[in-house]
C-alpha cells in the first residue's frame, strides 16, 4: 500500500492565534446565531460549510499543493475546539468531510487527488465516510458489501449504515470486501465512488437524538460499477486504511466534545451568577462551587488528552493509536458528563430549548459512541497494555 505522507506546516504563536480568531470568528457569526434553527428544522447549511472552505476548513491537514491548509493536528484540534462552541453538529460534519479529503489526499494517485481534493477541500463538493453496516457496527471487520472484479470495472453491492452527509456527498470513500467472505480484514478494499454513480441510493433521513443538522442515511450500492481506477491504495488494504483515518477522526470528535462542552460550561457560569434561590446568588453557594471547579478541571484534564494524543500523531509515535484511544473515551466521556451537569445547574430551564444546553447534551451524547464507541476504546487500550515485554515502552507514561 503507498501512503504519501502529507507535510505539514509548522506555524508560530501568532499565526496560530490568528487561524484561531478567524475560526472563532466564523463559528461566532455563521454557526452559533443559526444553530437552535438548524436544529429544529433538520437545515442542512450547505453554504456556511461552503464558506467554511473559503477558510481553509475543507482541509485542515490537507497538502496546500492541492488547496489544503497542512496544519499539524495540535492546531487541528484546537480549530475544532472553537467550531464546536459554535455548533458541535456542524464541527463533527467538518470533521467527517476531512477526514475523507485526508484519507484521498494520503493514499490516492495522483489523478485521484488532482480529481477530488480541489472542490473538496474548498467545500464545494462533501465527503462521505462509509464503513459501518447494519450487521456489522464495532466488529467493521465483519463487513458484507462486496466489491466484484468484472473486466476494468469493480461492481459493488451492500449497505452501508449511519452515513453522515449521505445523500450530499460529492464522493463516498467506501469500504468493500474484495476478498473471500471470510477474509476478514485483509479482503477489505477502499473505493471512490462518486454521488451520481448508477445504482447509488440513500435510505430515508435518520430519526435522531441530536446532529438534527447534518442528515445520516443508509447509503445503498445496487450493483455499482467503478472503474478499476477508483481503487483507493492496494487491493486488500482498504481497512488498514479506514483505520488509520479514525486516529485523527477520534481526535477530531473528542475535540468537538470539548468544544460544545465549555460552551455548555460557560453559560452555566453565566446562569448561577444571575440566579438567586433562597435569598442567596447560586454562585455563592458552596455546592454549585465544587461542581463549577469538577466541570473546568474535567474539560482541562481532557484537553491536554487530546493535545497529547494529536502530539502522538504529528511525532508519529508508535502508540498514537492507543493514546488517541485514550483521548477520545476520555473527552468524549467528560464532555458529555459537563454539558449534562451544565443542564443540571440550569434547573428546569436547562430543559427548556431556548436556553441550548438541552441541545449540546443531545449532539454530544453520539460522540462516545462514533468513531469507534468507548467501549471499542478500552479495548484498544487494555489490549494494548496487555501487549508482550516487547511493548513496554508503549505500556508506560509518556
Amino acid at each position: 500500500m503507498t501512503m504519501i505522507d502529507p507535510d505539514t506546516t509548522t506555524v508560530t504563536a501568532e499565526e496560530r492565534e490568528a487561524i484561531l480568531g478567524a475560526v472563532r470568528e466564523f463559528a461566532e457569526t455563521e454557526l452559533a446565531p443559526h444553530a437552535a434553527e438548524r436544529d429544529e428544522k433538520h437545515l442542512f447549511p450547505r453554504e456556511t460549510l461552503r464558506r467554511a472552505g473559503q477558510l481553509g476548513l475543507g482541509g485542515i491537514y490537507i497538502r496546500e499543493e492541492f488547496g489544503g491548509t497542512g496544519l499539524g493536528r495540535v492546531d487541528t484540534v484546537a480549530i475544532f475546539e472553537e467550531l464546536a462552541k459554535g455548533d458541535p453538529t456542524i464541527a463533527a460534519y467538518i470533521s467527517i468531510h476531512n477526514m475523507v479529503v485526508w484519507m484521498i489526499d494520503s493514499y490516492g494517485d495522483d489523478a485521484q487527488r488532482g480529481q477530488w481534493l480541489p472542490p473538496l477541500t474548498a467545500m464545494e463538493q462533501f465527503g462521505g465516510y462509509c464503513l459501518t453496516e447494519p450487521g456489522a457496527g464495532s466488529d467493521a471487520a465483519n463487513i458484507a458489501t462486496s466489491a466484484v472484479r468484472d473486466g476494468d470495472d469493480y461492481v459493488l453491492t451492500g449497505v452501508k449504515q449511519f452515513i453522515s452527509g449521505a445523500g450530499e456527498a460529492g464522493v463516498y470513500v467506501v469500504m468493500a470486501r474484495t476478498g473471500a467472505a471470510d477474509s476478514g480484514a485483509k479482503g477489505i478494499s477502499a473505493f471512490l465512488v462518486p454521488g451520481d454513480a448508477e445504482g447509488l441510493s440513500f435510505g430515508a433521513p435518520e430519526k435522531k437524538m441530536g446532529w438534527h443538522a447534518q442528515p445520516t442515511r443508509q447509503v445503498i450500492l445496487d450493483g455499482v460499477r467503478v472503474p478499476a481506477s477508483a481503487l483507493l491504495g492496494d487491493e486488500g488494504r482498504g481497512f488498514a486504511i479506514a483505520m488509520s483515518a479514525l486516529n485523527g477522526g477520534r481526535l477530531n470528535i473528542a475535540a468537538c466534545s470539548l468544544g460544545g462542552a465549555q460552551w455548555a460550561l460557560e453559560r452555566a457560569l453565566q446562569y448561577v451568577h444571575e440566579r438567586v434561590a433562597f435569598d442567596e446568588p447560586l454562585a455563592e453557594k458552596q455546592s454549585i462551587l465544587f461542581t463549577i471547579a469538577d466541570m473546568r478541571t474535567d474539560l482541562q484534564a481532557a484537553r491536554l488528552m487530546v493535545r497529547d494524543g494529536a502530539q502522538a500523531v504529528d511525532e508519529k509515535a508508535p502508540d498514537a493509536t492507543m493514546r488517541c484511544a485514550m483521548a477520545k473515551r476520555f473527552a468524549t466521556d467528560a464532555g458529555f458528563d459537563v454539558a449534562n451537569r451544565a443542564l443540571q445547574l440550569h434547573g428546569g430551564y436547562g430543559y427548556l430549548q431556548d436556553y441550548g444546553i438541552e441541545k449540546v447534551v443531545r449532539d454530544l451524547r453520539v460522540h462516545q459512541i462514533l468513531e469507534g464507541t468507548n467501549e471499542i476504546m478500552r479495548l484498544i487500550v487494555g489490549r494494548e497494555m496487555l501487549r508482550p515485554a516487547g511493548s513496554a515502552s508503549m505500556r508506560s507514561a509518556s
